[in-house]
């Protein structure tokens, strides 16, 4: 069973309904990218993995989201803990007011980490993986708001990777970025969706087809077709898709 499966989703933002009865799973260790043109419902969908529209005035969420069989909309479920599972990487960086080390620190701190060398080697491992760490080895307790924006970034998705998520949310993560930048954080994604489940919304269809092993299509706040990359940018079965594929829709 996949470890987010959604059903039947539908959200409203006051009056608006944004998100109309989507149905999905999320293949794990992959990357999945959602793509659509603007206001289709992308970013609503990836937030509503781990409740993050909770933080939006007037939101309204019906359906459900299993994570791990169980939905996360119950109403004992522990928001803390399914945000430390699921975890999110926003389109601009936003590095925390200290330290390189500390911000790689500062989660697993939170969740009781307190031995200085189990920090250390948490923080040297997670760096790593976000490709950071020869960059900044040597100036780890310097701030971290003296990082170039791509390297901000790669110490957001560092951070993430600390709390150990299972899953990976990602809203148009390279936006902000230059194409070097960006190109450095796509490649991370590559190596992590070895072990991570990953989406990505994005809205260059270049990146999508970069990307992506598995795409969801959204349109006008439906989900319009889902399935394995190749088959949805080479044979998609939808005319909608299709029309987008071809740069018709924008």
């Amino acid at each position: 069973m996949p470890h987010v499966q959604v059903r039947d989703l539908s959200v409203w933002y006051g009056n608006a309904q944004v998100l109309k009865a989507v149905n999905v799973d999320i293949p794990d260790k992959q990357i999945t990218c959602i793509i659509g043109p603007s206001g289709c419902g992308k970013t609503t969908l990836l937030k509503s993995l781990n409740r993050l529209l909770e933080l939006t005035p007037a939101a309204r969420v019906q359906g459900k989201v299993l994570v791990d069989g169980e939905d996360i909309y119950g109403n004992h479920v522990d928001v803390v803990s399914l945000r430390k599972k699921m975890g999110l990487l926003s389109q601009k960086p936003q590095p925390l007011p200290m330290s390189i080390y500390e911000n790689v620190a500062f989660g697993p701190k939170v969740h009781g980490v307190r031995s200085r060398k189990e920090l250390n080697g948490i923080v040297e491992r997670y760096l790593r993986e976000a490709g950071l760490y020869e960059e900044v080895k040597d100036r780890l307790h310097e701030p971290a708001a003296q990082l170039s924006v791509g390297q901000q970034q790669r110490l957001c998705l560092a951070r993430g990777l600390a709390v150990e998520p299972e899953v990976i949310l990602c809203d148009e993560p390279t936006a902000a970025l230059d194409p070097v930048s960006a190109q450095a954080i796509e490649r991370r994604f590559k190596e992590l969706s070895r072990h991570y489940t990953i989406l990505v919304v994005t809205h260059i269809l270049r990146q999508a087809k970069r990307l992506a092993d598995h795409v969801i299509f959204m349109y006008m706040g439906e989900l319009v077709e889902a399935g394995p990359a190749r088959q949805v940018f080479e044979s998609p079965s939808h005319p909608q898709t299709q029309a987008y594929v071809r740069g018709d829709i924008s």
